[in-house]
């Protein structure tokens, strides 16, 4: 595996976790046979605003293509955004919060990332009395590129949205994680942000603790969009 260390890497885990006994996962069929996965942006879009169920609908084939438990009320429990730019495939991201305990700062969630897809660049400040979110990912399928702070090592395959600061980003070191590496947030308050690989990527990430108001993005659209949805 290329591992290109950008950010801490703090090792591979072996397994997979069950998601409990109300829990089921679709068998994967072998790489042979499968086809490709892919998503077309016209999808999700309808009268020209984004499909919240659409996307949903992404999440849940990229689950059953890899096999990966899907649990009651899972389609519930997805947010999934599109950052109001209108092509989801190139941006975009769909996320499963399981717990969020503000009062003793413990978190849990599951990220879904298309192939193709990238997470936006971001980081995360001190907010409503909370501490500046640390965390951490762990690849459970697929491939994720992992990028924070460090030399820039960015490979060819990873295309940034031409929206997304005008096609730029102001950290570029990568850890290529397939299922078992963890990588850690190499600094408090750093840049990241991640991007799909061709099967798209499903990642766990656990931190401190999340505050949507301590989240800023690079991108001013993206961020005052953002912050916009959290004062609703």
């Amino acid at each position: 595996m290329n591992r290109r260390s950008l950010l801490k890497t703090a090792g591979s885990l072996a397994g997979a976790a069950a998601l409990g006994s109300a829990a089921h996962a679709a068998q994967p069929r072998s790489s042979a046979a499968r086809p490709k996965l892919q998503f077309q942006d016209a999808e999700f879009y309808k009268d020209g605003k984004f499909d919240v169920e659409k996307g949903k609908d992404a999440v849940v084939a990229m689950c059953q293509y890899h096999g990966f438990p899907i649990f009651p009320g899972f389609r519930d429990k997805l947010w999934v955004s599109d950052y109001n730019q209108g092509e989801y495939t190139k941006l975009g991201l769909a996320a499963c919060m399981y717990m969020n305990h503000v009062k003793d700062r413990y978190m849990l969630m599951d990220l879904f990332i298309l192939p193709g897809q990238m997470l936006p660049e971001h980081w995360h400040v001190p907010a409503d009395g909370n501490p500046a979110k640390l965390e951490g990912w762990l690849v459970r399928c697929g491939l994720s590129h992992i990028v924070g702070v460090g030399e820039a090592n960015l490979g060819p395959e990873i295309v940034i949205p031409k929206f997304h600061c005008g096609g730029t980003v102001t950290v570029k070191h990568e850890v290529a994680a397939t299922p078992g590496v963890f990588v850690p947030l190499a600094e408090a308050e750093s840049r990241h942000w991640q991007y799909g690989g061709p099967e798209g990527a499903i990642v766990t990430e656990v931190a401190n603790v999340h505050t949507d108001a301590g989240v800023r993005h690079s991108d001013p659209k993206l961020n005052d969009y953002f912050l916009s949805l959290i004062k609703k």
